[in-house]
């Protein structure tokens, strides 16, 4: 079976969208993405980055309701599909082994 391979932001905007939940639209996703890696993130770039992983189907999205704060515009929310979750699940198994196969001496500090 083919795998697809995830991009490093792919994955973190992919972990953000499971890690919200029901909340998970563009704006929440760009606001929990900034907290938790403290970058600094456009909407545009994330707002792109959903609609590319929702083409490779790792996310589905739905349209919310009008609200009278966002103009009468509805917000797209996203969840993490089945293959979504196993392309989470992937990645950290290859990160897992990666970081174990890791001599220790190379992340020990020069000098001391």
């Amino acid at each position: 079976m083919k795998r697809t391979f995830l991009g490093e932001f792919e994955e973190i905007v992919l972990l953000t969208v499971a890690i919200l939940g029901e909340e998970a639209y563009g704006v929440t996703v760009t606001q929990e993405l900034e907290q938790k890696t403290g970058r600094s993130v456009g909407f545009s770039t994330v707002h792109t980055t959903l609609q590319r992983l929702e083409e490779k189907g790792f996310l589905a999205s739905q349209m919310g309701g009008a609200t009278a704060e966002r103009g009468g515009r509805r917000k797209r929310f996203f969840t993490v599909t089945a293959a979504g979750r196993k392309a989470l699940v992937e990645v950290k198994q290859v990160r897992e082994e990666l970081w174990g196969a890791l001599p220790p001496q190379t992340l020990q500090l020069m000098g001391g």
